[in-house]
């Protein structure tokens, strides 16, 4: 087994008693002393900052870099925005990166730097594969691919306080205070154009985007910059009552957001028939642009569906476990995590963020989670999930946690 992989902020996760897990090849922390459910916690109500160094990313330059993402790529960038605008400057969109059987290789978020040059970010682990194959894809192409994994570091602020935290941190800028949409950026890739500075006199990218379906930001800078924000920001947000987080919150945020987990939600199967088809350029039975993949998908004839699911309690069940309909069989758990943030309140699901929960309202949480089943099933129906430890019963929903604030408004009206 080789050796696990360690980001520049390991020595302070330990220092700061967290749990330390192999994850994607990578040392990282699950939780700290705090716990997981404060973690989560935290972030729906205020803030908590997340190491995600371990994530790669690629720059994606030259005359022909848009014709190659429009060929490897399953959303259509000349449509990916509101009202189907072309994707532009300073704008990002999520995809998928299928392999020619229209299964994944992996997701991935890319965002438009210039009309010629684009940075992806895909999972850990995946830097080198997703390069491998976009440049066997773009053989013929005038375009490089160049791996920036360690050149670049990135952090996630998140949390509906995150944005006056990231104000005291950086010098003041004019796109901070005016209009900065969900899934857009500032800053730069290339730190020595210093267009977004922290007060301490580095570099920062900021992106309006991230993993818990929370208001939040992913912070990419250079690594002799990376300890230094990491701490600025936890000064910074002490009247907030920012925390670090681990994996396991940034799990069950993930999954009480809809959110999939590449390689595990989405894998080696036909990436159709799921919770996330807006990665796909959907048009009509067909799709907008024949992409690598997309012959395959068209074909593919199974029956297969995945959906989101959510219970009646916080009890979950183990990836991989039975899905049950009237005592048969009909597929297998992918994901299941416990939603600390919300319960159940004379039948609806309630958050802790929604604006009609009570003041003293305190959520013992509920499993969701998703399951790939063997055939078309409808929304609210009732299905078993069964492991070893227990049976549940549980419901297919569509919207999981409610009263997400990720694509909450900036600046506030």
């Amino acid at each position: 087994m080789s050796e696990l992989q360690t980001t520049l902020l390991t020595d302070w996760h330990k220092e700061h008693g967290a749990k330390m897990d192999a994850f994607g090849g990578y040392q990282m922390p699950l939780w700290y002393g705090t716990g997981p459910i404060k973690e989560h916690r935290a972030v729906i109500q205020g803030a908590g900052l997340f190491d995600t160094s371990h994530m790669s990313e690629l720059l994606i330059e030259g005359p022909e870099a848009f014709d190659l993402l429009q060929r490897t790529l399953s959303k259509d960038l000349r449509s990916c925005l509101g009202k189907g605008k072309h994707l532009e400057r300073g704008r990002a969109t999520y995809g998928f990166l299928p392999l020619e059987n229209g299964h994944l290789l992996d997701d991935a978020i890319v965002m438009m730097e210039e009309r010629d040059a684009y940075l992806l970010v895909v999972n850990a682990g995946m830097g080198k594969p997703v390069k491998d194959h976009l440049q066997k894809l773009g053989s013929d192409l005038e375009v490089a691919v160049n791996d920036l994994t360690g050149k670049l570091c990135k952090m996630d602020l998140q949390g509906p306080a995150s944005a006056q935290i990231l104000k005291r941190v950086l010098k003041p800028t004019k796109q901070l205070e005016s209009s900065f949409p969900y899934f857009s950026f500032i800053g730069h890739y290339d730190h020595l154009q210093e267009k977004v500075q922290s007060t301490l006199g580095f570099s920062v990218m900021v992106s309006r985007t991230g993993y818990t379906g929370e208001f939040g930001f992913e912070l990419f800078v250079r690594p002799d910059a990376f300890l230094p924000l990491w701490n600025q920001l936890l000064e910074a947000g002490e009247p907030e009552g920012i925390i670090p987080c681990g994996l396991g919150a940034r799990d069950s945020l993930r999954t009480g957001a809809g959110l999939p987990l590449s390689h595990q939600d989405l894998g080696e199967w036909p990436i159709i028939r799921h919770p996330w088809e807006f990665a796909l350029c959907r048009k009509g039975n067909g799709f907008s642009k024949a992409f690598v993949g997309s012959k395959a998908l068209l074909e593919e004839t199974s029956k297969d569906c995945t959906y989101a699911f959510i219970g009646k309690n916080g009890r979950k069940v183990d990836a991989g476990a039975e899905v049950q309909l009237n005592g048969e069989t009909i597929g297998r758990v992918l994901s299941c995590a416990t939603d600390m943030a919300i319960d159940l309140v004379e039948g609806e699901v309630v958050s802790i963020a929604s604006p009609h929960a009570a003041d003293d309202f305190s959520p013992k949480g509920l499993c969701c989670g998703f399951v790939r089943v063997n055939q078309s099933l409808t929304e609210g129906q009732t299905i078993t999930l069964k492991d070893k430890r227990r049976s549940l019963e549980v419901e297919l929903r569509s919207n999981l946690r409610p009263d997400r604030t990720a694509r909450m408004a900036w600046p506030l009206s």
